[in-house]
Formats: structure tokens, C-alpha cells, sequence
């Protein structure tokens, strides 16, 4: 079947308003800046971004997780979570400074807690419990608002800092409920809208703390171009792995899934039309869309050799062609064969986290899909590098009335990768409540 078609989405957001005034955790007068020691701060704060974003997907999975009632997928996604929180603290305090990190730590872990438990009132219909989460969460938004208002040494007023941690916490919660009341449309639109919100909210962050020669780096075209690229990048190994995993069980909400990977084609080749035009937006768009199609198919195999075989086959023809794409868009700086064997260890992993997921080892599948998460940023650099710095500079500059670029209706003739609805498995995954 083809999925539900969506409007283009904007590729070159901008900055959500209410972050860009988080000018938390800013040293006191006469501190040396941990970040003056750092030779790669710009490189860091890919990764500052990398992992906020990260946290947004990993916290709804466990959401949904729980919601479902799959017990085993909870833990295994509540492990994932907790490494990148582990992660995300030793960042702060690489870029910040370790009282930073120790401020930030026990406040990121409440937040977490508190997101758990109001999952869990959804599950079991809990009203009570749902209001005491709600009850502590507003708590915690206010504790936190607070504490990154003092930080900011007046230049955040607690209201705004507070209206920031809500927008947060509010994509997560709502697209708990949505998926809950099973809205998966609304639900994946919340899980698209948190996972940007917050890899954006890292780019405001850095450029507002580090110093004065390592923030202007964030404004150059290849920075830029890796940034962008590896936040659209990320989210399509994020999003295609949701969508395996719907592919895997049967659930219903397969078909949401597969419109929340089509909205993320349409805004990689939307990035490919601002790079290099509509005829290549197109091309890469047709490319990119069946890629897509085989690695679901691979998952809907399920312990069909032949099948998951023919559709290994039809993915290696894709890695060589799309290798052979890039190549010329890159001037031949990196050749075919470099591009396909990048692209082919990408689909491994995604192979081999449906593979995981099919057979229940969640811990696998999760250190898989976290891997993979971090290897699209490793692609990114080396492509907006190879594309270098003169493509780069197309990228626009300024806010949402530019119209950030890429965006021309050419790109939106295809709806996305045509997707088989799967037959349910069974048994078929708990009901909410259980």
C-alpha cells in the first residue's frame, strides 16, 4: 500500500524561540571556559546535539514501550536511555565543566523518572497515577526552569526557562497519549516534532556558551551542512528502525510509521534539491524511497531466507547506485565504491537490528540501533566534507521566512517508499492497560 501522503516538511527549521534564551550553566566572572581547552568544541557540540535529540526518541520508545506492556523491550530501552544520559552528562562536563555535569545529571535522571511513571498510569488507566505524575513533572519543569534561569546569571527569566522545559516534556507526553488513544498519526508527528525540538535546543546551547572563535565556527557552511545532514540522517536510522519493529510484530501503528520515514525522505531530498537541484532531488528522492522499501521488506521477511535474500540483493544494487550518486555530487572526491560499502555496512546494522528485534534480544537490538544512531553522523561529516565548503554555502542563512531552501514541489511527486501493510504476528504485542 502507499502510505498517507503529508505536505513537505521544513528542512531548515528554526530554533525553537523559548530555547534560544537558555544561556544556562554560563561560567561565573573570571573562570576559564572548559571549552577554550577543547581544540574540537564544534565537533562536540554535534555530538552535544546528537545526544539531545537521541534522548527524545529513546524516552517515547520507552514510553510506548510501557504503554504496550512489553516488559522486556521496556528494560532493554530503559539500559539505552540510561547510556545516553551517561553520555550526555560527560558532554556537559567535557564542554562546561564538571560542576555543570553534577548540576545536570540528577535533574536529567528526574525528568526521565518521572516520564516513566507517567507512562506507566497510561498502561494501567491509572487516573491517580497519572495525576501524580503530572503533579511531579510540573514540579520538576519548574525545579528545572529555575535552576537554568539562576544559571543564566539574569539573562533567562524563570518563565521563559520553564515554558522551554513544558515544550520538552510536552512532545513526549502527548505523543504518549496520542499513542495511548491510538492516534499513531498524531503520536509520530509529536515523536518527529520532540526529536527536532531537542537537537535543535543543543545547537542554541552551544552557540550560546561556547566562546566567541569556537560559536562563530558554528556558523560556517560545512559545520552547518554536517549539522543539518547528520540530524535528518540520524532520524532516518531512528525512524526506519521504528518502522521495521511495526514491521516485525504487525502492530498498528505500521502504517503511521511508514509516514512519519516518508516525511523524512521528503525532507533529505528536499536537503538534496537546496544542494544540487530539482533533477537530483528527484533521482536521489527515487533512490533513497526504495532503499527504504527493501529493508522493511527484510523485516517482514521474518524467517524467510528466501525472501530477506532477494530483498539483501535489491539493496546491494541500491548501495551501488546511490554510491554512484553521491560520487558525482561529492565531484568524484569519494568514489563509488567508498559511498556503497559506507551505505552497506548502514544497512547491516539496520538488517541486524531487525534480525535482534525479531528474535526478541532487545539488548541487542537497541545497542544496535544506538551504534547506528552515532554512525550516521561519522556519514554526514564525511559527506558534507567531500561535498565541501562551496555547496555548503547554498545552505540559507537566516529564519523560516527565507523559506530555508529545498523545499520545491518537485520533490513531493513521489509520496515516499511503497509499504506493504505486514500480516500480525502472533501472539500480538499487549493491549495498553495489561
Amino acid at each position: 500500500m502507499h502510505m498517507r501522503k503529508r505536505g513537505n516538511g521544513q528542512l531548515w527549521r528554526a530554533l525553537p524561540i523559548l530555547c534560544a534564551g537558555l544561556l544556562l550553566l554560563l561560567p561565573s566572572p573570571g573562570a576559564v571556559p572548559v571549552a577554550q581547552a577543547t581544540p574540537a568544541a564544534a565537533d562536540l557540540a554535534i555530538r552535544f546535539e546528537a545526544l539531545l535529540g537521541q534522548h527524545s526518541v529513546l524516552a517515547a520508545d520507552l514510553m510506548r514501550s510501557r504503554i504496550r506492556g512489553d516488559d522486556d523491550f521496556v528494560q532493554a530501552a530503559n539500559a539505552a536511555l540510561g547510556r545516553n544520559t551517561t553520555d550526555m552528562t560527560a558532554l556537559v562536563g567535557q564542554l562546561f565543566g564538571k560542576p555543570a555535569a553534577d548540576k545536570f545529571s540528577p535533574l536529567w535522571s528526574e525528568h526521565i523518572i518521572e516520564l516513566f511513571a507517567y507512562a506507566g498510569a497510561l498502561a494501567a488507566r491509572d487516573e491517580a497515577a497519572k495525576g501524580d505524575a503530572v503533579h511531579e513533572l510540573t514540579e520538576y519543569e519548574e525545579s528545572l526552569g529555575d535552576f537554568f534561569a539562576g544559571a543564566s546569571q539574569g539573562r533567562l527569566s524563570s518563565a521563559a526557562a520553564r515554558a522551554a522545559v513544558v515544550q520538552h516534556v510536552g512532545h513526549l507526553t502527548g505523543q504518549a497519549d496520542a499513542y495511548a488513544a491510538g492516534d499513531y498519526a498524531a503520536a509520530d508527528d509529536l515523536y518527529r516534532m520532540g526529536y527536532q525540538h531537542t537537537y535543535d535546543l543543543g545547537l542554541t546551547l552551544a552557540g550560546a556558551l561556547l566562546p566567541p572563535a569556537d560559536a562563530g565556527t558554528l556558523r560556517e557552511p560545512l559545520w552547518r551542512l554536517r549539522s543539518q545532514l547528520g540530524k535528518l540522517l540520524a532520524e532516518h536510522a531512528v525512524l526506519i528502525e521504528d518502522l521495521t519493529r511495526a514491521a516485525v510484530t504487525g502492530t498498528p501503528d505500521f502504517a503511521a510509521s511508514g509516514d512519519m520515514i516518508n516525511g523524512n525522505t521528503r525532507d533529505l531530498a528536499a536537503a538534496i534539491d537546496t544542494l544540487f537541484g530539482a533533477a537530483a532531488a528527484k533521482q536521489f528522492q527515487s533512490l533513497w524511497a526504495d532503499h527504504t522499501d527493501h529493508l522493511v521488506a527484510y523485516a517482514q521477511a521474518g524467517t524467510d531466507q528466501a525472501k530477506k535474500d532477494t530483498a539483501k540483493t535489491a539493496m546491494a544494487g541500491i548501495e551501488q547506485r546511490l554510491g554512484a550518486f553521491l560520487a558525482g555530487a561529492t565531484g568524484k572526491r569519494m568514489g563509488t565504491g567508498d559511498l556503497a560499502a559506507a551505505l552497506r555496512k548502514h544497512d547491516a546494522m539496520l538488517m541486524r537490528h531487525a534480525d535482534a528485534y525479531a528474535s526478541k534480544d532487545y539488548a541487542t537490538a537497541h545497542d544496535v540501533a544506538y551504534e547506528t544512531y552515532q554512525q550516521m553522523f561519522d556519514l554526514a561529516r564525511t559527506l558534507a566534507d567531500a561535498f565541501g565548503a562551496s555547496v555548503a554555502a547554498r545552505l540559507p542563512r537566516g529564519g523560516a521566512q527565507t523559506g530555508y531552501g529545498g523545499m520545491a514541489a518537485t520533490v513531493s511527486s513521489r509520496p515516499g517508499p511503497a509499504l506493504a501493510q505486514p500480516t500480525p504476528a502472533q501472539p500480538t504485542p499487549a493491549q495498553p492497560g495489561r
